[in-house]
């Protein structure tokens, strides 16, 4: 007992030992570890980063949208068919299947990024109110005769009731309804709006059209619910008068601290008003007059379904592909035949020269503005893709006959009615962006980084500046030597250098999911010292191996490949990427003027192709069956002192 009992003092005394060795080791091992790690003062310590990317904050990807959706809560969609409300437009630009007006299930290719369902802000959610019966459309007796109209099933009519009304200036809107629909837009866009994913920006179409000419613009907010709720949107019921419009957007901004901007809509339907040299008024324009447009309507939407705006073959008859997807019998009425004198009011690349010419009479350009594309579909189904479109409205969904089917019917002449083969499966917005936000899409508008693809998902980037090397363009860095040394599309150069000209980076990336490219273009526009305005197309990359001639075009067709019957091509010619390192061989430093990029794919089929193929039917002779999809960037300004 003895012997086991001093046993067991022994055994308790050697684990006390090993406990105070452990110790004494883990001690000694902090001591050591606090010897060896440099005290928290080095780490405040200014390092170099071994991350090349720590300081990048320029815009790294391109974000693609629509910013021109309309639903059935515009009343030319809902009273021509439409039933797919914001909700649904959300989703299919999210990319989720939906099932369209007509019964038929539609999906995206691939997401948007971001979208603005701009719903007219004429009579805003009028449909909306008369499905259900609402009493703030049941007391108005306008409202209650279309709602009796559309509860009959006279959709058409209760359509041309509401025509004959905003002829005059009329329709169904009180305060009470418009704020109603207004807080229910803002409502859904915040449940949709998923930053980092999917943008919801908030806003609405201002769609005036005196004397049926078209003077539209989308009207878009960089705020969320709580500050566009603190204001209505304004409609052509109060003001025609797009400097009206200018007032109300100034006052937002006053009012609440927000941001707003404003994009006009393709001139191409507004018989000369979209880019005139007098205000709405009949006045000449003024320097005031000049910077308060160029503040709040910084882009312009080049190309939608209505038809591209770019330029025109009478106004540039050296420019082959000036003539793509045009639309120009009349205005966007029907009413009124269109002459040329009204032509260069209308197209992005005279009115850009105008620009010019303004801004040296005046010390302001007007028409100082960045390009984008969107749809203008009134079918909340943002489609572009020919072999995916599903039409401008719900009466143009796939159907065996809608090539010939009337969009707007002229009561002056069938030949200024805008039938459905004339319609284009057009156009994206591409954004050059951070992040996928409000605020960085909007901001991204707001310095014209962007550019118009005709339905493409068309990769393009381009940089101008006064030294760019041959090879810098080939960098994998390439973007941020553009941002070190230069200006990104929608920037200005000022003052040249001696002996300098102008140097240009490109690079130019086909949609994965469509077709190689042809060409890449810089167009020029320039102002001489007599006052006189010129252009100038100079191809700078072409696939294939063609060659550039000395006058720096390449006059070899890229080909074709397109079987009409089968609605099919290959991509066996053109090439999937295409760069360019241009130096502008006839640069006068005293010269004002502008350069952007076109960049066209090789020839595809059309829809029509798709449709014919698709309801086994044969089109007449004048229906186009093939196109050149495109992109345009937003252009780089050059100003003398």
């Amino acid at each position: 007992m003895k012997k086991n009992k001093s046993k067991l003092v022994t055994n308790l005394c050697k684990s006390l030992l090993a406990v105070v060795a452990i110790a004494a080791l883990i001690l000694s091992g902090v001591a050591r570890a606090q010897d060896v790690n440099p005290p928290k003062e080095a780490y405040d310590a200014p390092k170099k980063d071994y991350s090349p990317f720590v300081g990048d904050h320029f815009p790294t990807r391109v974000l693609w949208g629509d910013t021109h959706l309309h639903t059935s809560w515009s009343v030319d969609a809902g009273f021509m068919g439409a039933r797919l409300g914001p909700e649904e437009a959300y989703r299919a630009s999210m990319g989720q299947a939906v099932t369209s007006n007509t019964g038929l299930r539609f999906k995206l290719v691939r997401p948007l990024d971001f979208v603005v369902v701009a719903d007219h802000a004429e009579s805003f959610g009028l449909l909306d109110f008369i499905e259900r019966s609402d009493p703030l459309v049941l007391n108005d007796p306008l409202g209650k005769q279309l709602h009796d109209f559309v509860k009959a099933g006279k959709g058409y009519e209760a359509f041309q009731l509401i025509i004959q009304n905003a002829a005059d200036g009329k329709g169904v809107s009180t305060p009470e309804m418009m704020r109603t629909a207004w807080e229910k837009a803002t409502t859904l866009a915040e449940t949709y709006n998923q930053p980092g994913v999917f943008t919801a920006l908030i806003g609405y179409e201002f769609s005036p059209h005196p004397a049926g000419n078209n003077l539209h613009r989308v009207v878009i907010f960089r705020d969320n619910k709580v500050r566009a709720d603190q204001v209505l949107p304004m409609s052509s019921f109060d003001s025609n008068n797009p400097e009206d419009l200018w007032i109300y957007m100034a006052a937002y901004e006053e009012k609440t601290g927000g941001r707003i901007l404003a994009i006009a809509h393709n001139g191409n339907l507004s018989n000369g008003t979209m880019f005139d040299t007098k205000t709405y008024k009949g006045k000449r324009l003024t320097r005031a007059y000049a910077e308060t447009r160029s503040r709040f309507e910084p882009i312009y939407e080049m190309t939608q379904a209505k038809g591209t705006g770019e330029a025109h073959p009478t106004l540039s008859p050296d420019d082959e592909f000036a003539g793509h997807e045009l639309l120009d019998a009349s205005n966007i009425m029907g009413r009124v035949p269109k002459t040329p004198e009204m032509l260069p009011k209308e197209y992005a690349r005279p009115a850009l020269m105008q620009g010019l010419r303004q801004e040296e009479k005046l010390g302001a350009n007007p028409f100082k503005f960045g390009m984008i594309g969107s749809t203008d579909n009134h079918t909340a189904l943002a489609s572009t893709r020919e072999d995916n479109w599903f039409g401008k409205a719900a009466i143009l969904e796939p159907a065996s006959e809608r090539w010939e089917d009337i969009l707007v019917r002229s009561p002056v002449d069938p030949k200024m009615s805008i039938y459905g083969s004339s319609l284009s499966a057009s156009g994206l917005a591409g954004v050059w962006a951070r992040e996928n936000t409000r605020e960085s899409i909007w901001d991204a508008m707001k310095r014209r980084e962007v550019y118009a693809t005709t339905g493409s998902r068309i990769a393009v980037r381009v940089f101008g500046g006064w030294g760019f090397k041959a090879d810098e363009v080939e960098r994998r860095d390439f973007a941020r030597v553009g941002y070190a040394r230069g200006v990104p599309m929608g920037g200005d150069l000022n003052d040249a250098p001696s002996g300098k000209s102008p140097t240009f980076m490109i690079r130019a990336m086909r949609d994965p999911d469509n077709a190689n490219l042809d060409r890449v273009q810089i167009i020029k526009g320039w102002l001489d010292s007599n006052g006189k305005t010129h252009e100038r197309i100079y191809d700078v990359a072409v696939s294939d191996g063609r060659k550039i001639g000395r006058d720096g075009r390449c006059r070899t067709p890229v080909g074709n490949t397109v079987n009409i019957p089968d609605a099919s091509y290959t991509n066996t010619i053109g090439d999937p990427l295409l760069t360019a390192h241009w130096v502008d061989p006839d640069f006068d430093p005293r010269q004002r003027a502008f350069y952007y990029v076109r960049v066209l794919e090789i020839p595809k089929p059309r829809w029509t192709a798709y449709d014919a193929k698709f309801f086994g039917i044969k089109m007449p002779k004048d229906v186009a069956m093939t196109v050149q999809d495109r992109a345009y960037t937003s252009p780089i300004w050059y100003t003398p002192n």
